[in-house]
C-alpha cells in the first residue's frame, strides 16, 4: 500500500468512497448528517481545491498491484473564533477506508500522516468530529493521540 498526497486525477476515483462515508453517517443519524442532492458531485470542485492547495491535507491510500484507490483522508486549516488563544486550527474532515483494507493500519497511517504535514504547515492542533455511533473511528483516533473535547448536541425543532 502507498499512502500519498492526492492529485486532482485522484477525486474521480476518490468519489465513491465520499459518497460511501456520506452514506454512512446519514445511516447513523439522518437529522444530523441528512444528504440532499448528488454528494459526489457536492464534493468534486472541493476536493480539486484541496488537492491543489498547499495548506491542506488530502491524502490517498493506494494498493499498490492495480494502482487502485482504497482510502482517503482530507482536511483543512480553519481560523477559530478570536476570543481564543488558537488563531487557527487544522480539522480532519473525512477518512475512509474501503471494507476489505480494514484493519491494517491504513487509517492510523493516513491520520498519523495528516498530524505531520499538519505540523509542518505550523498548526497547533488538529480537531475531528466523529459520529456518535462510530466507536472504531473514535478507537482510532484517540490510538494516534486525540482526546474527546466537546460533545455536539442536537435538537430539530420544527
Amino acid at each position: 500500500m502507498i499512502i500519498r498526497p492526492a492529485t486532482p486525477e485522484d477525486v474521480p476515483a476518490t468519489l465513491p468512497m465520499v459518497t460511501a462515508i456520506s452514506r454512512l453517517h446519514e445511516n447513523w443519524d439522518r437529522e444530523r448528517f441528512g444528504l440532499r442532492g448528488d454528494v459526489a458531485e457536492s464534493y468534486r470542485n472541493w476536493l480539486v481545491a484541496r488537492a491543489k492547495d498547499a495548506r491542506a491535507v488530502f491524502l490517498v491510500a493506494e494498493h499498490e498491484p492495480d494502482r487502485k484507490l482504497v482510502g482517503y483522508l482530507v482536511g483543512t486549516i480553519e481560523s477559530e473564533i478570536p476570543i481564543y488563544w488558537m488563531p487557527e486550527c487544522g480539522w480532519i474532515h473525512d477518512v475512509w477506508i474501503d471494507e476489505g483494507y480494514r484493519n491494517e493500519g491504513l487509517g492510523r497511517q493516513m491520520a498519523m500522516l495528516a498530524v505531520e504535514k499538519f505540523r509542518e504547515l505550523g498548526v497547533k492542533q488538529i480537531r475531528l468530529q466523529t459520529a456518535a455511533a462510530n466507536d472504531a473511528g473514535r478507537k482510532l483516533f484517540a490510538a494516534c493521540g486525540f482526546r474527546v473535547c466537546t460533545m455536539e448536541m442536537l435538537i430539530t425543532v420544527a
